[in-house]
């Protein structure tokens, strides 16, 4: 069964069938993707009920589906996050993203550091720098009708007593912080609009508005640097994610606003996608 599930996946394209295999078998069977290949192992069989459930999500994703709306699940540092149609699935870069912003409220001398994801969509940064950094108080921000439920949803489930979330647009949220937050952290939409995504995932199932920052894609930075400065004290830091094209761009939009000590971040794979600045 596994073999014949990842080779549909293959000539569907799908990036990493192997993987795909495992996570939907175990999402069916209710199995950790060890425990689908230690069934493989011991030649467990699969009941009828469960391969029909199983063909139906295979032929789902073959269709490009994302698979964490299959699953209804996405795996994000130590949590696990509820996702679906209307929100931006957490993508495995962004977890370096929260670690910059993780290292920055560690690194600040407060007793209790406030830390602020604009634009949190399914929670997973402001989750991550809740539950990673007990001491501080954090709040998530979320506009989106069709994406805060799920904001609601993975804060309801993660249950993290130092996190509030309002419903805000993160061009004029929180006022009453103003001057006294330690990090602001976002992953704001910044696909310029005449961009194509080239993933069928991205362009056909993940939301426009976190997808999409006006002709050059940098809009909401534009926005989110505004706000930053003034919700932060001095020296407090700003964390943003970007394209791997636009790091010179937000370092001039950035410079231009006043921010000093403006750095740019590589990911795993080299490429320049976030910028840190200080107030």
């Amino acid at each position: 069964m596994r073999d014949e599930t990842a080779a549909r996946l293959a000539a569907a394209g799908v990036p990493d069938p192997e993987v795909d295999a495992d996570l939907l078998i175990g999402h069916v069977l209710g199995l950790s993707r060890g425990g689908v290949q230690a069934r493989i192992v011991v030649g467990g069989e699969i009941e009828e009920t469960d391969a029909s459930e199983l063909a139906g999500l295979v032929e789902r994703r073959a269709r490009r589906e994302p698979l964490q709306h299959l699953t209804g699940r996405a795996a994000f540092r130590s949590l696990e996050l509820s996702v679906g149609p209307g929100v931006f699935v957490p993508r495995p870069e962004t977890e370096g993203v929260a670690q910059l912003a993780i290292h920055a409220l560690r690194a600040s001398a407060e007793p209790e550091p406030i830390g602020i994801d604009l634009g949190s969509g399914s929670g997973a940064i402001a989750l991550a720098l809740a539950t990673e950094v007990p001491h501080a108080r954090v709040w998530a921000v979320e506009n989106s009708p069709a994406a805060f439920p799920w904001t609601r949803r993975n804060v309801d489930e993660v249950a993290a007593p130092n996190l509030e979330l309002v419903f805000a647009d993160l061009a004029v949220a929180l006022p009453e912080l103003d001057g006294t937050v330690a990090v602001v952290v976002s992953n704001p939409p910044y696909i310029p609009h005449g961009a194509i995504p080239r993933d069928p995932e991205v362009r056909l199932h993940d939301p426009e508005h976190a997808l999409y920052g006006g002709p050059d894609g940098l809009d909401v930075v534009r926005a989110l640097s505004n706000r930053a400065r003034a919700l932060l004290h001095p020296g407090g830091v700003l964390v943003i994610e970007h394209g791997e094209q636009q790091a010179a761009e937000i370092a001039a939009l950035l410079a231009a606003d006043g921010w000093r000590a403006i750095a740019h971040h590589r990911d795993l794979t080299g490429r320049d996608r976030a910028t840190t600045a200080l107030r």
